[in-house]
C-alpha cells in the first residue's frame, strides 16, 4: 500500500498494482487469483450491479468451467468474510453483485481525483502545483496494473489503465519541461522512449528536453530515429506535431527556449523580481537629469534595447539618482526590476557570467538549468526576458565590456547603468554626465536631512564640495552629535586638515567625507577601520576580521558594529562585513599612512594564518591518516575547528573568494610559502568544481611568484594540485607538462610531501596515457614516499591507483586485491570521502572480475557519500561507471538513464572529459536500443571533445563512427 494513501479509511482497495484489500493499514486475505479477479471486476464497475453472467464472462471468458456460477458465489461469500465489519460494502441485488467502495477508498479513484485537480491547477496557471499533483497520482502505481489476476475483461482494463498512466506521465513530463527541469527529465525520457519506441509524444518531449539542454544534434537525431522506426514498423510518417517540432529545432526557434516563468518549488504565478534598493525620501536636485532619464526609459514600451548610462566621479550621487529614477519609472515595468552592484571600482569586478546566473535564478530559472559560459547564459537571459517588461539597473560598472552581456535588448525592457567612466562603447545609449550638485540643490539636500538651513549650512555643503555622499555623511555626523550645532560642524570642515587637497577633483572628492568620519573615530575604531581595508576579498567574516585586528571576536564585533553605525562599514549578514569599494580604498590609504609596514604585514600574516589553520583542519577531517598537515608552514594565529564535516564544508565554500584573495595577496611577500600550503589544503575548492576558475588563476600567479623567487618547494607544491586538476579535466598534455615541472622542482628540494604527491600524480597520468610500466614505477616510488612519513591516506591512494594499472594490464585478481587493501586502510583510518573513492575503485575491479552486482553495490554506497560531500565530479563519474556496468550486463535502457544522470550532474562542473566519456557510453546504449542517429550524434560530440583534449579515447570513437 502506498504510504499515506487511505489513511483514515477503514477499508482501502488497490488495483494499480497487485489487486488487494486493506483495513486500517493491514492487508486482508483476498483469496485465490479468481477471487481477486472478482474483486477487481466489481471495483472497476464503480458500484454498479454486475449480473452473475457478466461476472462469469469477465473472470473466465468464453469457456467457463461447469462450476463457474457456484465458484463465483463461493468467492463472493469469502470476500464478505474477509472484509469483516465492512462486509456490507459487497451487496447482492437482482441476482448479481456490486461493491460500493467509493472513489475515496480505491487507489484508481484517488488517482483520477488527483489528475482532475492537476488539470484544474494547470488551467489556473499553477504549473508547479499541477506537476506535484500528477506525481502524487503516479506514485499510486505500485507495479503492473491488476497484477496476477486472470480474465479477458481485466486484460482489456489493464491495457486501458496503463494507457491512462502513460498519458498522466506524459502530462507530468510536459509540466517538468514547463518548470525548467529539462536536464533532469532527459534520463527518464530516454528510458521511456526505449520502452515505448512507437509513442510519438514521448519522442516529442525528449527532443524538446534535449534541445533545451543544449544538445541540439541529439534532438535532431531523435527525429531521424523516429522517422526510420515508424517507416519500418508501421509504414507511416511522423505526426504533424513531431514534424513541426523538428522544423523548429532546425531553425533554432526562440520560442523553444525555456519559458520565462519556468521554476520549481514556488507558486506558479510569474516571478516578478523587485530588487531595487530603497528610494531615499530626501533625494534632491538634478531635476532636469531625472526628467530626461525618466522619459527615455519610459519609451522602452514597444521598443527594444533602451539604455541609459550615467557617469561621474565617485560620490557624486550616481547610485542614489538612478535608484530614484528607477522607482519613478517602475510602473512602466510591471514584470519586475533587476539590480546588481557590479563592483567596477574595486579590485574584483563582478563577472558577467556570475551576474547572469543571479539574474536568471531571480527570473525563475532553476540552478540545474543554468548553462556555463557568458554567451550561453546571455542568450538564455534574453530569451527569458522576451515578452516581458523589466528594468535592469546595473550599478557601478567597470566598463562597457562588463555591461554588454547584461543588457536585455528586447522590446519592453530597459537598462540603466552607472559608471565612473563615460560608457561611449555602448551603442545607442543615452549618456548623461553627472556633475556635483548646484549649490542651492546641495543646501536643499542638507536641509532635508537635518532640518537646518542658513549661511552655516551653506558653508558645510561648500566644504563638502557639493558632493551628495559627502553631504550625507556630514549631515549624519551632525545628527549623531546632538550637542553640535551646524556652526560647530562648519568650523570643523573649515579646517583644511580635515579635508584632502583633492577635494575638488575626481574620485578623491569623496575622501573628504570619509576623512571627516575617520577623524571622529576613537583610536581602536580608527585602527580597525584602517586594518580592515587591507584584505582584498569581497567581504570578511567576524572571525577573519578578528584575526586581522589581532583581537577576540567579542571585542572585534563591538568595533565593527560601531563602524557600521558610523556608515563606514556595511553588514550584509550577521557577523559578516564589507566596505563600499571607495571606502575600502580610503581605509587602505589610511593604513599605508598610519600603520608601519611591519604592522600592515602582521595583520595580513594573521589573516593568512587564520585561513591556513582553518583550512588545514577541514583537510584533516576529510582525509584522516594524511600526514600532509604535519609538513605545512607553522601558523601563529589560530583558526576555527570543526567537529562535523557539514559546517566545515559550508565555511570553506562560503569563504572561498576571501580565502583565495588572501593567498593571492601573499604572492610577492615572505608569506609565499604559507600561501602555497593554503592552496594545497584548499584544493577541494577546485576539485568539487565550485571555485575552479578562481583557484586556478590564483594558483598560477603564486606559481609565477615562487619561480621568480627560486622557491622550489613552494613551486612544486603549487604544481601538484594543478597536475591533478588537469588529469580530472582530461587535459593530459597540460598535465604532462606540469608533472615534468613538478619533478624538476622536486630534484631541487627535499620535500617528502612534494615527492609523494608528484610521483602519485605522475603514476596516474602515465596510466591514463597507457604507459603502464612508467605508471607502476612512479606509483611504487610514491608508495615509499608516503610510507616514509606515515601517510596512510596517501598509501591507500597508491594501492587504489596500482589496482587500476593492474586492471588495465589484465591482472584482474591482483587488481581486486589491491583495491581491497586500499579500502581496508581507509576503513582503519576512519575515512569517509576517501572511503567512497576506494569503493569506486574496487567497483571497477569487481566489474572486470565478472562481479557486476557487487560492483554496483559499491558504487551505490560511494554515490551517497559523493553527494553529501558536494563532489559533483565524482558523483557524475560514478553514474557513468554504473551505466557502463549495466551496458556490459545487457541492460542498455538502464545504462542510458544513468548516463543521462551523469551528464546532468557533470553539467555544473565544466568537466568536458567526463562529458565525453558519458556521451560515448550513451552512444553505445542508444545504438543497442535502436537509436542509431542519436547514437551517432553522441559519438560525434564525444569525438570533438576527445580531440580537443588530446585524449587517447578519440581513436576508439573515431573507429565507431567509421563503422
Amino acid at each position: 500500500m502506498t504510504v499515506g494513501v487511505g489513511d483514515g479509511c477503514a477499508l482501502w482497495f488497490t488495483v494499480l498494482g497487485p489487486v488487494g484489500a486493506w483495513r486500517d493499514g493491514e492487508r486482508l486475505d483476498a483469496g485465490s487469483p479468481q477471487q481477486r479477479a472478482l474483486l477487481a471486476v466489481l471495483l472497476l464497475r464503480d458500484g454498479q450491479i454486475a449480473s452473475v453472467a457478466e461476472l462469469v464472462d469477465a473472470v473466465w471468458g468464453e469457456f467457463p468451467p461447469a462450476t463457474a456460477v457456484a465458484a463465483l458465489r463461493t468467492y463472493a461469500s469469502r470476500l464478505r468474510k474477509a472484509l469483516g465489519p465492512d462486509a456490507d460494502v459487497l451487496v447482492s441485488d437482482s441476482g448479481g453483485y456490486a461493491l460500493r467502495a467509493g472513489d475515496g477508498n480505491i487507489d484508481l479513484g484517488i488517482a483520477e481525483q488527483l489528475a482532475a485537480k492537476a488539470e484544474q491547477a494547470h488551467r489556473s496557471g499553477h504549473v508547479d502545483g499541477a506537476r506535484d499533483l500528477l506525481n502524487q497520482a503516479l506514485d499510486l502505481w505500485t507495479g503492473e496494473t491488476l497484477a496476477d489476476v486472470p480474465g479477458p475483461y481485466l486484460a482489456a482494463q489493464r491495457t486501458r489503465i496503463e494507457e491512462r498512466r502513460l498519458a498522466l506521465l506524459e502530462s507530468r513530463l510536459n509540466f517538468d519541461l514547463k518548470t525548467g527541469c529539462h536536464a533532469e527529465v532527459v534520463a527518464e525520457l530516454t528510458t521511456l522512449t526505449a520502452t515505448y519506441p512507437l509513442r510519438e509524444r514521448l519522442r516529442e518531449l525528449l527532443m524538446l528536453a534535449l534541445y533545451r539542454s543544449g544538445r541540439r544534434a541529439e534532438a535532431l537525431a531523435v527525429y531521424a530515429d523516429t522517422s526510420r522506426l515508424l517507416a519500418e514498423e508501421l509504414g507511416a510518417d511522423p505526426s504533424r506535431e513531431l514534424s513541426d517540432l523538428h522544423q523548429r529545432v532546425l531553425r533554432a526557434d526562440p520560442g523553444l527556449a525555456v519559458p520565462s516563468n519556468d521554476r520549481r518549488g514556488e507558486p506558479d504565478t510569474e516571478i516578478k523580481p523587485a530588487q531595487l534598493p530603497a528610494d531615499l525620501p530626501d533625494v534632491t536636485g538634478h531635476t532636469a537629469v531625472v526628467k530626461e532619464l525618466s522619459e527615455h526609459l519610459a519609451a522602452a514600451e514597444g521598443r527594444g534595447g533602451v539604455l541609459s548610462g550615467v557617469s561621474g566621479a565617485g560620490g557624486v550621487g550616481k547610485s542614489t539618482l538612478v535608484v530614484h529614477v528607477a522607482h519613478r519609472v517602475r510602473p512602466r515595468f510591471p514584470d519586475g526590476q533587476l539590480y546588481v552592484d557590479l563592483q567596477g571600482a574595486g579590485p574584483s569586478p563582478a563577472e558577467p557570467e556570475a551576474v547572469l546566473g543571479t539574474f536568471l535564478r531571480a527570473l525563475g530559472t532553476p540552478v540545474t538549468a543554468l548553462p556555463r559560459g557568458v554567451a550561453e547564459r546571455a542568450a538564455l537571459y534574453r530569451s527569458v526576458l522576451a515578452g516581458r517588461r523589466i528594468l535592469v539597473l546595473l550599478d557601478n560598472a567597470r566598463d562597457a565590456a562588463q555591461v554588454r552581456p547584461l543588457l536585455p535588448g528586447t522590446p519592453g525592457c530597459a537598462a540603466l547603468v552607472t559608471s565612473r567612466t563615460r560608457m561611449t562603447g555602448l551603442a545607442a545609449a543615452q549618456l548623461v554626465d553627472l556633475d556635483v550638485m548646484p549649490p542651492q540643490d546641495a543646501l536643499a539636500l542638507f536641509t532635508r536631512i537635518t532640518g537646518v538651513t542658513g549661511k552655516a549650512a551653506m558653508d558645510v555643503v561648500a566644504a563638502c564640495g557639493f558632493l551628495p555622499l559627502a553631504i550625507r555623511i556630514a549631515a549624519s555626523r551632525l545628527a549623531a552629535h546632538r550637542s553640535w550645532t551646524v556652526t560647530d560642524l562648519a568650523r570643523k570642515l573649515a579646517d583644511e586638515r580635515h579635508r584632502l587637497r583633492e577635494l575638488q577633483t575626481g574620485d578623491v572628492a569623496v575622501t573628504a567625507a570619509f576623512e571627516l568620519s575617520y577623524r571622529q573615530l576613537s583610536a581602536p575604531q580608527a585602527r580597525a577601520f584602517r586594518l580592515l581595508g587591507l584584505p582584498d576579498g569581497p567581504s570578511i567574516s567576524l572571525d577573519a576580521a578578528a584575526a586581522v585586528l589581532g583581537s577576540n571576536t567579542t571585542d572585534s564585533r563591538e568595533l565593527l558594529e560601531s563602524l557600521v553605525d558610523a556608515s563606514l562599514l556595511q553588514s550584509p549578514a550577521p557577523d559578516r562585513y564589507r566596505y563600499h569599494d571607495l571606502v575600502r580604498l580610503y581605509a587602505r590609504s589610511c593604513a599605508e599612512h598610519d600603520e608601519t609596514p611591519e604592522q600592515q604585514d602582521a595583520a595580513r600574516s594573521r589573516l593568512l594564518d587564520f585561513y591556513l589553520a582553518t583550512t588545514t583542519c577541514i583537510y584533516a577531517i576529510q582525509r584522516p591518516g594524511d600526514t600532509t598537515t604535519d609538513h605545512l608552514q607553522p601558523t601563529h594565529w589560530p583558526g576555527l575547528s570543526f567537529d562535523r564535516l557539514e559546517p566545515a564544508l559550508e565555511w570553506l565554500f562560503t569563504e572561498a573568494r576571501a580565502l583565495l584573495a588572501c593567498a593571492d595577496a601573499s604572492a610577492h611577500s615572505p608569506r609565499l610559502r604559507r600561501a602555497a600550503d593554503l592552496m594545497l589544503v584548499a584544493k577541494d575548492l577546485a576539485e568539487t568544481g565550485s571555485d575552479t576558475r578562481e583557484y586556478v588563476q590564483v594558483n598560477a600567479r603564486l606559481l609565477t611568484a615562487a619561480e621568480e623567487a627560486d622557491d622550489a618547494r613552494s613551486a612544486g607544491r603549487l604544481c601538484c594540485p594543478m597536475v591533478n586538476l588537469h588529469i580530472l579535466a582530461g587535459h593530459l598534455h597540460e598535465a604532462e607538462r606540469t608533472a615534468e615541472v613538478t619533478r624538476e622542482h622536486l630534484l631541487r628540494c627535499s620535500d617528502p610531501v612534494l615527492a609523494a604527491h608528484a610521483y602519485n600524480d605522475s603514476g596516474i597520468l602515465a596510466s591514463m596515457q597507457h604507459r603502464y610500466a612508467d605508471a607502476e614505477t612512479y606509483l611504487l616510488r610514491a608508495l615509499d614516499a608516503f610510507r616514509s612519513h606515515g601517510n596512510q591516506n596517501g598509501t591507500a591512494s597508491v594501492f587504489a591507483n596500482l589496482s587500476r594499472v593492474h586492471l588495465d594490464t589484465g591482472r584482474i585478481t591482483d587488481a581486486v586485491s589491491l583495491a581491497e587493501r586500499a579500502l581496508a586502510v581507509y576503513r582503519v583510518i576512519g575515512a569517509t570521502l576517501r572511503l567512497a573513492n576506494g569503493r569506486y575503485n574496487l567497483a571497477l575491479a569487481l566489474a572486470q572480475a565478472d562481479r557486476a552486482d557487487d560492483a554496483l553495490a559499491e558504487l551505490d554506497r560511494a554515490l551517497t557519500v559523493f553527494r553529501d560531500y558536494r563532489h559533483r565530479f565524482w558523483e557524475a563519474l560514478t553514474y557513468w561507471r554504473m551505466a557502463e556496468i549495466h551496458l556490459t550486463a545487457g541492460r542498455p535502457t538502464r545504462a542510458a538513464g544513468l548516463v543521462e544522470q551523469a551528464l546532468a550532474t557533470a553539467h555544473g562542473t565544466g568537466n568536458s572529459w567526463v562529458r565525453a566519456n558519458a556521451l560515448s557510453t550513451l552512444g553505445h546504449a542508444l545504438h543497442r536500443t535502436d537509436h542509431p542517429d542519436r547514437a551517432r550524434a553522441c559519438w560525434q560530440e564525444a569525438l570533438a571533445i576527445y580531440e580537443q583534449l588530446g585524449s587517447p579515447e578519440a581513436t576508439d570513437v573515431r573507429e565507431l563512427l567509421a563503422e
